[in-house]
């Protein structure tokens, strides 16, 4: 996705997909509230409108030989104060109140939007995430969000409520004053409009651009802290800590632009305004000498003045914040509008798994059109066999078991388990029949018992338990003073190889899957750990149906099969003795390997 110019169109497609937040279907709740504030904004306006005519009153019913107004005939001087000062309040009070009563339909719209738009981003294709970077895309997402909050509150409480007050305020000019009060509001409201929206225009641009910079040095910084031992290790502090002063040197840049600019913008905002005030107050001086006006008119066309330049000098600020809002939904909603590359077929099935027999029926595929990785790969597990896939790194080892978890689709042929066709059945049901053993296992930062959870929240402490104990990591966590309370650090940092291993394994036996993939699950590991950890695999293997995906091959000399893969094609298939008899690519890998060993 790439960032663009928001045209008229697209800001008005992005302001439709709002509104049904604001008037959702089956939910007259929500309705209701929207037209309760909406109430309690046009009476906080009327009453804004009237109450300069008590101030005017008040006025003059102070000044001398003035004629004070029927309708305020009988309150005297004091108590139209008390009445200007009441109707103030009561502006303010009817404001907050339909701050009060819209705050949940605001709320419940953001939490609805932004678990949208989380859901969204796990259903997207692992090619896509692979090339996205994740702090600018959290970075997104928060914007967006803080868009649509903005939007939702201003674009209702602020624009269409200014055109009514600037409505009802330019009629009060008109018929109480002089049609060349309302002129001269109409040419300052009409430059003023003018030229806030062209400089504005031009200021979205420089926003954009400050986004673009903010975000990538968040990426950066986010990429930089995820792997600060790698930092550590080439000793790349100062080097990282320059990379990111020169996407924050960006930033500085475009921010200074939209300083200046604003600078810009508010002086000459402020000028026309105060050429319409002095405008129209000079009118009314004149009106006063001439004893056309009273006082307390001069002083109620300064109020109305003053109360339309208060809101026009915030539609500025809001026009602003509207169209960078645009902008960073239109970002969001960009996210949202990405398409699964994977996803479920309409009249999909849950997965039957009777006995877990997989096959990979004359299957081609690659990441990329120009570079093939699987050519026509046949290879069938039997319901509780185990076999091994081993070759040289690119081979498409890795691949098989992306396929089999269906991260990706195959561009030709089919992957079975028990006859059905994984693109005919509903990924969650096939996700819940295979357990993963990866190669490096990624633990939140969360304890020790929620990690093991993980493979099944709903599972009882004593399961937890039994699993970690099945994984022969239940012993060192009962050395740690919190035990399954322990809090495991970023990716489980704190952990060590060994133990995060042992703890993806409990976690995969929680799970209980009839399926197991193991992606050179012990590859990373010392020799010692990984023949603990083989044992442990070995006993979660019983009775269920297994792929091993290897590069070591001393880990796969049990298997039921061993399948060699090169360059995207199987080569070899048999036992372990069976290949070395056959004095082929797997005999040529087991003793290269071998002799790497006895050298070590």
């Amino acid at each position: 996705m790439t960032d663009q110019p928001e045209a008229p169109a697209r800001a008005t497609e992005i302001i439709g997909r709002v509104i049904p937040y604001l008037w959702p279907e089956g939910q007259g709740w929500v309705k209701r509230r929207v037209v309760a504030a909406l109430a309690m904004l046009l009476v906080a306006k009327v009453v804004a409108v009237i109450t300069p005519f008590f101030y005017k009153a008040a006025v003059d019913a102070l000044a001398p030989d003035t004629i004070t107004p029927a309708w305020a005939l009988g309150l005297g001087a004091v108590g139209l104060t008390v009445v200007y000062g009441l109707a103030r309040a009561m502006n303010v009070g009817f404001q907050q109140l339909r701050d009060a009563i819209f705050a949940r339909v605001g709320q419940r719209a953001l939490r609805q939007l932004a678990s949208e738009t989380f859901a969204h981003m796990h259903r997207l294709s692992m090619r896509y995430h692979i090339t996205r970077k994740t702090g600018g895309l959290s970075r997104i997402i928060e914007r967006g969000v803080k868009g649509v909050d903005f939007l939702l509150r201003f674009l209702l409480f602020s624009i269409g409520p200014l055109a009514l007050e600037l409505l009802l305020i330019s009629g009060i000019l008109f018929f109480v004053f002089d049609v060349w009060y309302l002129a001269i509001v109409i040419a300052t409201i009409g430059l003023y409009v003018w030229f806030t929206f062209a400089i504005t225009e031009w200021r979205v641009k420089i926003r954009r651009e400050m986004n673009a910079q903010d975000t990538d040095a968040n990426q950066k910084a986010i990429d930089s802290l995820l792997n600060f031992e790698t930092v550590k290790y080439f000793g790349a502090e100062a080097r990282e800590a320059e990379r990111y002063d020169s996407a924050m040197a960006g930033y500085e840049k475009a921010a200074l632009k939209t300083a200046y600019s604003l600078s810009l913008l508010n002086f000459g905002q402020s000028v026309l305004i105060t050429a319409g005030l002095v405008g129209v107050m000079v009118l009314a001086a004149r009106g006063v000498q001439a004893g056309d006006l009273t006082v307390g008119d001069f002083v109620m066309v300064n109020a109305y003045m003053i109360q339309i330049t208060m809101p026009l000098n915030f539609l500025g600020t809001v026009y602003r914040e509207i169209r960078q809002s645009l902008v960073d939904m239109g970002e969001m909603f960009g996210l949202l509008e990405q398409p699964t590359e994977v996803s479920d077929a309409p009249d999909a099935k849950p997965l039957k798994v009777e006995g877990g027999r997989i096959e990979f029926r004359d299957v081609w595929f690659g990441y990329d059109a120009e570079r093939p990785i699987l050519q026509g790969v046949s290879l069938t597990v039997g319901a509780g066999e185990t076999v091994a896939v081993v070759g040289p790194s690119g081979s498409g080892k890795s691949t098989i078991g992306r396929l089999l978890f269906r991260f990706y689709d195959v561009n030709d042929g089919a992957v079975l388990i028990d006859g059905q066709d994984l693109r005919a059945v509903t990924q969650d049901s096939l996700h819940a029949q295979i357990g993963v053993v990866p190669q490096d296992t990624v633990l939140f930062n969360d304890d020790l018992r929620y990690n093991v959870a993980y493979g099944r929240p709903d599972a009882s402490p004593a399961e937890i338990e039994e699993a970690a104990r099945a994984a022969s990591i239940d012993g060192f966590i009962r050395t740690l003073p919190d035990g399954y309370a322990t809090t495991v650090g970023e990716r489980g940092l704190k952990l060590s190889g060994g133990e995060k291993q042992r703890v993806g394994i409990a976690r995969t036996l929680l799970k209980n899957p009839p399926i197991l993939l193991l992606d050179e699950a012990t590859s990373a590991l010392d020799t010692e750990t990984e023949r603990e950890i083989q044992d442990e695999l070995a006993a979660m293997a019983q009775g269920r149906t297994v792929i091993m995906i290897a590069h070591r091959l001393s880990t796969v000399v049990d298997a039921d099969r061993i399948v060699v893969l090169e360059k995207g094609r199987i080569v070899e298939e048999g036992t372990h003795d069976a290949l070395l008899a056959l004095n082929g690519r797997y005999a040529s890998m087991w003793q290269r390997q071998q002799a790497e060993e006895e050298a070590a």
